[in-house]
């Protein structure tokens, strides 16, 4: 059956046209640090039903906003990858953020994803004046590999591991990775109760954590 659309000359009508229907703009979310293999991106949305991500994902294919391709050997695997169009949606993405944070309701203890995560913290930051420091965040499978400067807050997924340069913190899962990022209490306290690994210098990593918060 056709896709029931709002039918107006409404550019904002238009682009709910193309990412309105229910889990598309979470998919583009989930795939905006990079490319992934169906069961990662199903992973990242425990709610959705694989059927629902089936078709979502062939709506997005066919509105130009992501596309498929088969990594290299030895991989061999076929991963969803974002167009430029679907990279675009990050502002989306972004201001949702700014604006959801404002708003009451929201729990902190609900599943969040590692990719979803990053985001937030992108929109959240309030960067320094100069300089610039990184960090590698380590959430189960998930690695990412930051930086922190005037021009904000940039993360990137480290498939090797964390590189070894840099400070890294390290749990069990993303929903315990925003309690330690936004959460009040210093990294000192946390790493006590054993809900994160530090491998880094103390100061200048609470110096990191201390650009998140989620002002309301």
């Amino acid at each position: 059956m056709p896709r029931k659309g709002y039918n107006e000359g409404c550019l904002a009508a238009h682009a709910l046209d193309l990412i309105g229907d229910r889990w598309a703009l979470l998919v583009l979310r989930e795939l905006m640090l990079g490319p992934k293999r169906f069961g990662a991106l199903k992973g990242g949305l425990p709610g959705i039903a694989t059927n629902v991500l089936t078709q979502r994902l062939g709506d997005l294919e066919s509105a130009g906003l992501l596309t498929r391709r088969t990594l290299p050997p030895p991989a061999s695997v076929q991963v969803y990858d974002l167009t430029a169009a679907g990279r675009d949606t990050r502002g989306i993405i972004d201001a949702l953020c700014v604006w959801g944070v404002r708003q009451p309701g929201h729990d902190p203890r609900k599943f969040i994803s590692p990719t979803a995560l990053m985001l937030s913290m992108g929109a959240m930051v309030a960067p320094p004046a100069a300089g610039q420091s990184q960090m590698a965040f380590v959430m189960g499978a998930d690695c990412f590999a930051t930086t922190l400067s005037p021009q904000g807050f940039d993360a990137r997924p480290c498939a090797d591991g964390p590189p070894r340069d840099m400070p890294t913190l390290v749990t069990v899962n993303a929903n315990v990775m925003a309690a330690v990022v936004y959460g009040p209490a210093p990294l000192t306290q946390v790493q006590a109760q054993g809900l994160v690994t530090l491998s880094g210098d103390l100061d200048p990593s609470q110096r990191f954590l201390d650009a998140f918060e989620l002002r309301r």
